[in-house]
């Protein structure tokens, strides 16, 4: 069959299972656009290109599927690194296409020439140069393998003109990547496998450490069957929330730099970890110096890079999550953890009051009651897709996760603006969910243009702003650590209500506490995208906080005169 380099690129999508991409044309591409419309693919058409690679990223985290981008050459591509970058740190399997001059063109700096793959280098998994319509399927093959196998990530096709208007012979099963390491897991070693059985055993003070990897081997299940066998308690992530569900007795939250306190303290008590598909990040670790200092630690992950990189452990193990979990699990019996939970529980003391009905009503909203009432009104079950900063921290607190993979939020690369277009991603992905943005009044506004993609393709996805009139992290870190001189900090915003209204959106302010839920259950109503402006106290903190470089434990926690009024106190 001889086709169009640009036929055999939305062919080979075809066959690869794609049926949604997101993008925006342009000259370089515009050869693989006239092509597209022979092939059922339906093309969301994005209003910024970094909104295609984060539509796209949304996706993926959303269905465990890849997720397809697509853009022109020159400024269309450089548009798409942020997004590339985001997928990069948080492991987010992508595939982004991008036109380029003809192959003749190349070096002379033509019109809308940049060198994408160079520029992308830092921040794929791997990258090509298609110049040959010959070179097409293979390249598209090669690229889905590599996204999805071993540790997911982002791989950009970079496709010149003439390569898309070239004609080729077409065979599907030719350009089969060739059988490699690429596609397959790597298995754990027997001996490393019995030391952490012994270890296990042994552990009077044992912690799992629960990251974003457990979800992507789909590892959640056999998570839980381990805790359920060995009685283990567990702390998650950022992006772990939701391998082990918020109602699990044995998960005790989030750890890290805005984690629950009593976490970061058993980190620092315990006598063992086990690291499941998570990499020491600096926001989970503090002082790396006095990290753990007691504790021995195991680490099991697909990338042998993680192993030991910024934490020294006693058995390191790269293999599939899920493979290694469920070879320990006839090894192991029930723990005799009494003791440790009792010193857990009495950790918590009354600072565990994430709960809607210890939050403190003054006559002012504060954010926590936002989430918390979403929270409540959605039952926990809908998909949650945060942008970055204290809402999403807020989020992680307040908002408890039963299901995997229904928290999306920019953990490694903390991208403003990831929230809007990364839901539009989950919504094409699960349809049918409940799908919400929450995101501040800073980082909305900066991808607030893809508000014309939710309209243009009709999706029901409910936004709540977190509008406090600030850049609400850097203002806190004014708050703390520069005597609140907030320089650049306060944030003049639009009318978010009139705005949606232009773009034929239903919106409405939201002030009170007591009109959070009828807002909420209004939006949640309605067949269309709706938009709640939560006007929420401006100079609120979110607690507890480890100062960046600070040991775990020592955390900044609420004052105690905002504590006596109820309000949160860890």
């Amino acid at each position: 069959m001889r086709l169009t380099g640009a036929e055999i690129l939305w062919d080979c999508l075809v066959r690869e299972g794609v049926t949604d991409v997101f993008g925006y044309p342009g000259g370089a591409i515009l050869p693989a656009y006239d092509a597209m419309l022979k092939y059922p693919i339906r093309h969301v058409l994005v209003r910024h290109e970094q909104g295609a690679t984060h539509m796209a990223d949304g996706y993926a985290r959303a269905s465990g599927k890849v997720g397809v981008a697509v853009a022109t050459s020159g400024p269309g591509a450089t548009n798409m690194v942020t997004g590339i970058a985001t997928a990069m740190l948080d492991s987010s399997p992508i595939v982004c296409i991008t036109g380029q001059v003809g192959s003749r063109l190349i070096g002379s700096d033509a019109f809308q020439e940049t060198d994408i793959t160079g520029i992308t280098l830092p921040v794929t998994k791997h990258n090509y140069l298609v110049t040959r319509a010959d070179e097409v399927a293979e390249t598209v093959r090669e690229a889905f393998l590599v996204a999805q196998s071993g540790r997911p990530g982002p791989v950009l096709i970079d496709i010149t003109k003439d390569a898309q208007q070239s004609s080729a012979e077409f065979d599907w099963d030719a350009a089969a990547p060739p059988s490699s390491s690429a596609g397959r897991h790597p298995h754990p070693r027997e001996a490393d496998m019995r030391q952490a059985i012994e270890l296990i055993r042994s552990a009077r003070r044992p912690l799992v450490l629960a990251g974003h990897g457990l979800m992507l081997a789909n590892a959640t299940e056999a998570l839980r069957n381990f805790v359920d066998a060995t009685g283990v308690p567990v702390a998650v992530t950022l992006l772990g929330i939701g391998c082990l569900p918020a109602s699990h007795p044995l998960n005790l939250g989030m750890m890290g730099m805005h984690g629950e306190a009593w976490v970061n303290t058993a980190i620092q008590e315990a006598d063992l970890l086990i690291a499941l598909g998570m990499r020491f990040d600096d926001r989970v670790t503090g002082n790396l110096k006095n990290y753990a200092p007691n504790a021995r630690k195991i680490h099991v992950d697909i990338d042998p890079a993680e192993i030991g990189k910024n934490v020294p452990v006693d058995v390191g193990i790269t293999a599939d999550l899920r493979e290694a979990i469920e070879a320990w699990l006839p090894s192991i019996e029930r723990l005799d953890l009494g003791e440790w939970l009792g010193r857990i529980d009495a950790l918590k003391g009354d600072s565990a009051v994430r709960d809607i009905q210890k939050l403190p009503d003054d006559g002012h909203l504060y954010a926590a009651h936002v989430i918390n009432d979403i929270w409540r009104a959605t039952n926990g079950q809908a998909v949650v897709v945060t942008d970055v900063g204290q809402h999403q921290m807020w989020e992680a607190q307040y908002y408890h996760h039963d299901q995997p993979r229904t928290l999306i939020t920019s953990g490694g690369l903390g991208t403003m603006g990831f929230a809007l277009p990364a839901a539009i991603g989950a919504k094409m992905a699960r349809p049918d969910a409940e799908v919400w943005v929450i995101a501040g009044d800073g980082g909305f506004q900066m991808t607030l243009c893809e508000l014309a993609t939710i309209q243009q393709e009709r999706l029901k996805v409910n936004i709540a702003i977190i509008n406090n009139g600030y850049l609400g992290m850097v203002r806190q870190w004014q708050e703390f650590f520069y005597e609140r001189r907030y320089a650049a900090t306060p944030l003049l915003s639009p009318d978010f209500v009139k705005l949606a209204d232009a773009y034929g959106i239903q919106a409405q302010r939201v002030t009170a506490r007591r009109d959070v839920v009828p807002a909420v259950e209004a939006a949640r109503a309605h067949d269309g995208a709706v938009l709640l402006d939560f006007r929420v106290e401006q100079e609120d903190s979110v607690y507890p906080m480890v100062p960046a470089g600070a040991d775990l434990h020592k955390m900044i926690r609420r004052p105690s005169p905002l504590a006596e009024t109820g309000a949160d106190r860890s």
